[in-house]
């Protein structure tokens, strides 16, 4: 009773996985038409001077961020329903696959590699709009210290599941 229970009790998963789809639909069609509209405004009003350009350098690294973030949300509506609800084995070629996401443990790697990557996108955007600053040195400090975490953590783990 209680094993029919728990083996039902999986497709609350698809909760989590419907909200992430739905997050990273939202974010990418957000991305979208925040790009096309930058490309109107760009072409209308091309940058002059040095300034300007690190402007729209700045607004790109904002749009990667919110993409990197989208593609977050998709990693983990994907493979959440491929690990927890899908009763057919990964193809060779999908995109699990080639994230080499096999397993929850393989996921949650996979999200904090993905985390490392967004601090450094943020601290791009830091560097670039504020410039070479106190605030920036320690932000970057900060940043290097929970990537320095994640390196760590993603390190235990391999090593971890390896025995």
């Amino acid at each position: 009773m209680v094993e029919h229970i728990f083996k039902g009790s999986r497709f609350l998963v698809l909760v989590t996985v419907l909200v992430c789809a739905i997050a990273a639909l939202l974010l990418y069609a957000a991305s979208a038409n925040i790009v096309f509209n930058m490309v109107l405004d760009t072409v209308t009003n091309m940058p002059q001077s040095a300034e300007g350009g690190k402007k729209l350098a700045v607004k790109l690294l904002k749009i990667l961020d919110t993409l990197l973030i989208a593609v977050t949300f998709q990693i983990i509506a994907v493979a959440l329903y491929r690990l927890f609800i899908a009763s057919q084995p990964l193809l060779p070629n999908s995109f699990l696959t080639s994230l080499q996401i096999n397993s929850f443990h393989d996921l949650k790697v996979t999200l904090i590699q993905v985390a490392m990557v967004i601090l450094v996108v943020l601290f791009l955007e830091q560097a670039v709009e504020v410039g070479a600053t106190l605030e920036t040195l320690y932000f970057g400090l900060a940043a290097a210290v929970m990537i320095f975490a994640g390196v760590y953590a993603t390190g235990s783990m391999k090593s971890d599941k390896d025995h």
